[in-house]
């Protein structure tokens, strides 16, 4: 397929032969991959300061709830919808990539549909404060994913400046939005503020392809893929529930309060947490390159991956511990004052799972996904017990700091399995799904 990012020639190959240009190409699709999630981190970051600001400690808790919710959902649609696609159609002839894209995105929507009803039924029935939240929720969940299944097809089909493009209009649209929101001063409002940005970016992104999403064809979509599907939906949602177990589970132990001030911390690590949500945009699609035109070098492209996010979030944290307290309450308010007390865990925390994601990305490239769920399975177990565990021994900060320790345990896991899976590999290079079903499909 053509893309703005490929579509320039030269006559001749640069100094240092086609090895080079393909480096330069590889950067390039990185570049745009990592300015579409500084957008992305941006917008995220913004839509959650506001609320804090706004809304204080309590509200801020329900607000971190519904958004952990959204996060569930988002991965239960990636792991059917999306995440075969960049393992199965990046790079591929653009019919293919088209009809793909069209089947994934149908899918997504069809989820975020039904699963969206699920939300507004059950918050009419919950009433009180998180009930409204919920509801809300559920009316924005459709366009959430559907804006989020461009972005994916964006990426598959080596197009990172649309990506960007549709991220950027997505938070130009939110300003007016969020200042509506802000004058109904309710979590609900700015539910639906971020919902209908979301719409905008969506619609926009139809504008750039083409493609409308074939709601009629998820279940064929769901069918053909269920060898992957199904294994990173099991992944998926362990990662995600374990995270609103979490959260359910320290607000019982300490409070709703304690559920913002973890939110607090992680959001002043909001880039770096925003880049990891959204990593398999741009490392699955490029490992699969890596692994398609060299396979020899997937492990050091993974370890400079993981490795490099792991000192990116390190030295993020060591810029939050010099900050002064007027800047951090300029930007969380009155939440600032408890979550400072948790970026050193939490940095630690982000910088394992920074560490991890690079082992993530080759084993999805590998398609190797037995392996990858079991890592999963036994990532979300230790996050989920450290959680709990530190929440019941010490409070927040114990949360904070079992978490810390179960993303090294997760991360080291991670790499071993990588060299496991790339060791079969070499040895015979056949993608490890339940019924040998080829790389690419044509359907």
């Amino acid at each position: 397929m053509t893309t703005e990012e490929e579509s320039t020639t030269t006559p001749a190959d640069p100094p240092g032969g086609p090895r080079r240009s393909a480096g330069r190409a590889v950067a390039g699709r990185l570049s745009w991959g990592l300015a579409d999630q500084a957008v992305s981190s941006m917008t995220n970051f913004a839509v959650g300061a506001f609320v804090a600001r706004s809304l204080g400690v309590t509200a801020f808790g329900v607000f971190s709830l519904a958004w952990l919710t959204y996060g569930l959902v988002l991965n239960i649609a990636r792991g059917l919808a999306t995440d075969p696609l960049m393992v199965r159609f990046s790079g591929v002839p653009e019919p293919l990539w088209r009809a793909a894209a069209a089947r994934s995105s149908g899918t997504a929507l069809a989820i975020g549909s039904s699963l969206g009803a699920g939300c507004v039924l059950v918050g009419l029935g919950l009433g009180g404060r998180i009930g409204p939240a919920f509801a809300c929720l559920g009316l924005a969940l459709p366009a959430l994913l559907l804006q989020d299944s461009r972005r994916f097809a964006f990426f598959a089909a080596g197009a990172g400046r649309k990506a960007f493009t549709n991220d950027l209009v997505q938070g130009v649209a939110l300003v007016p939005a969020m200042v509506v929101a802000a004058r109904v001063n309710s979590v609900a409002a700015f539910l639906l503020a971020w919902g209908a940005a979301a719409a905008v970016a969506a619609g926009y992104g139809f504008l750039q392809s083409g493609i409308r999403p074939r709601v009629s064809a998820a279940r064929g979509w769901l069918r053909e893929q269920r060898d992957l599907g199904s294994r990173y939906l099991a992944e998926n949602v362990s990662l995600s529930g374990a995270g609103q177990l979490r959260a359910y589970g320290l607000g019982a132990i300490v409070g709703v309060g304690a559920v913002g001030t973890v939110r607090g911390a992680e959001l002043l690590l909001g880039p770096f947490l925003a880049l990891l949500m959204g990593l398999s945009l741009v490392t699955v699609a490029e490992a699969a390159r890596v692994l398609r035109q060299a396979s020899r070098r997937l492990g050091r492209f993974c370890l400079r991956l993981g490795g490099g996010q792991a000192v990116a979030a390190l030295l993020w944290g060591g810029a939050l511990l010099l900050m002064p307290d007027r800047l951090g309450e300029l930007v969380l308010g009155d939440v600032w004052h408890s979550s400072k007390e948790l970026i050193v865990p939490a940095t630690l925390g982000v910088a394992g799972a920074g560490l991890g994601s690079g082992a993530a990305a080759g084993l999805r490239a590998l398609a190797a996904a037995r392996r990858s769920l079991r890592c999963q399975l036994f990532a979300s177990a230790c996050y989920l017990g450290g959680g709990l565990g530190g929440a019941a021994l010490a409070g927040t900060a114990g949360s904070a700091w079992g978490v810390a320790a179960a993303t090294a345990c997760g991360s080291a896991v991670w790499w071993q399995q990588l060299r496991a899976a790339l060791r079969e590999h070499h040895r015979n290079p056949v993608p490890e799904t339940e019924d040998d079903t080829p790389e690419v499909r044509t359907t």
